[in-house]
């Protein structure tokens, strides 16, 4: 809930910030860019820390570190100071995405059944009420520093209470394997590479789907379809909503059928929803296509990072590390890709990267298959 409650109450005041800060479009754009590059250049650092300090110590201090520096975003005199806090953002993003995981798959193997799903379903309902807190402390034209100073104290409390009910005792302790490869320095055993490589191909198919909703639906809405503004944003609405629902479901899906199952059939409702869509052309059949792009691609995230944390040999620190760095390095390259086709075809053209995606998904999902077999053993 932290995580997601965080930058997404900033997202609404962007372009306040522009006007105040008296930046160009492109400023703007490369401000907002040092929050994924902090976290791509820094989350490698990921796994040690968790070695170090614990999954939970990790999570509630990179937790507490991005609520502090939240308010600071209002104080920022100019383009270098507002890229500067984005970075540092994106780092405690990156450390306390991976530490999160790593401990939510302790309880999860403490509780006997799936629960990663929910997990990141709460994540999803917190990062939609932040963009709507910020979207009414706009519109209700509470100042900058007085929200985000108040979003701060929220967040500061959450990561409080949180603190007390975290687990006790070494990394580990829950897993099959023990302590797998201990110290504090990264440790890949050669085995562990290439199924940490798929993993990580899976994650970034699971990420340029997911955003594609954020990133396009909107834009191929009024562009393409030429719908009023009123409906541009349903995409996005409808794919977050069936993403939530997903969430909410997919771990007795998961439990019931298996993680392989549940991914391919995940990545193959994304790809024929969407690809249903953009071969029939309306409105209407593109925000039920968003939709059915969201309830497909729900699980795939949590999963995948739930098996990059169980593979055998390897701390699970690390392997959500690995993998999330892995997957957010190359989900960069999505964006400009889709935007290149578009621009040389049409968005129409350039949409059809992401059922490839869901397909490619949906062939990558026996990588699910060993870490989830070690699981059970």
């Amino acid at each position: 809930m932290v995580n997601g409650f965080t930058y997404t109450n900033v997202v609404p005041w962007l372009p306040v910030i522009k006007d105040d800060l008296e930046l160009s479009n492109a400023a703007l754009g490369g401000a907002i860019a040092a929050y994924p590059l902090g976290a791509l250049l820094t989350a490698m650092l990921a796994g040690p820390l968790i070695a170090r300090f614990g999954s939970g110590r990790v999570s509630v201090a990179t937790g507490v570190l991005a609520a502090v520096l939240l308010p600071v975003v209002a104080l920022a005199p100019g383009w270098w100071a507002l890229a500067a806090v984005l970075f540092a953002l994106g780092t405690a993003d990156a450390w306390m995405d991976a530490a999160m995981n790593a401990h939510g798959l302790r309880v999860q193997r403490r509780y006997g059944r799936t629960i990663i799903n929910t997990f990141h379903a709460v994540w999803s309902v917190a990062a939609v009420c932040g963009g709507l807190v910020g979207s009414a402390m706009v519109g209700l034209g509470v100042p900058l520093q007085a929200h985000l100073l108040g979003a701060s104290v929220v967040l500061l409390v959450l990561a409080g209470t949180a603190s007390r009910f975290l687990l006790a005792g070494p990394e580990h302790t829950e897993r099959a394997d023990g302590h797998v490869a201990p110290g504090e320095v990264l440790r890949l055993p050669r085995a562990a590479v290439g199924l940490l490589l798929g993993l990580s191909v899976l994650l970034m198919m699971a990420g340029a789907i997911e955003d594609s909703a954020a990133s396009w639906g909107a834009v191929y809405m009024r562009d393409e379809l030429g719908a009023p503004l009123f409906l541009a944003g349903l995409p996005f609405v409808a794919c977050q909503a069936m993403m939530t629902v997903g969430r909410l479901t997919g771990d007795r899906l998961t439990d019931r059928f298996g993680a392989v199952a549940v991914t391919r059939c995940g990545g193959l409702l994304a790809a024929v929803g969407l690809g249903t869509a953009l071969l029939v052309p309306g409105p209407v059949t593109a925000i039920a296509g968003f939709g059915l792009l969201g309830l497909g691609v729900a699980t795939l995230f949590p999963l995948t990072l739930a098996a990059a944390g169980e593979v055998p040999g390897v701390r699970s620190g690390d392997g959500v590390a690995v993998v999330a760095w892995l997957g957010r390095a190359g989900f960069l390259a999505f964006p400009p890709l889709v935007g290149a086709v578009a621009d040389a075809t049409s968005l129409g053209v350039g949409l059809w990267a992401i059922p490839l995606a869901g397909l490619l998904a949906a062939v990558l999902a026996p990588a699910l298959r060993p870490a989830a077999a070690a699981a059970r053993t």
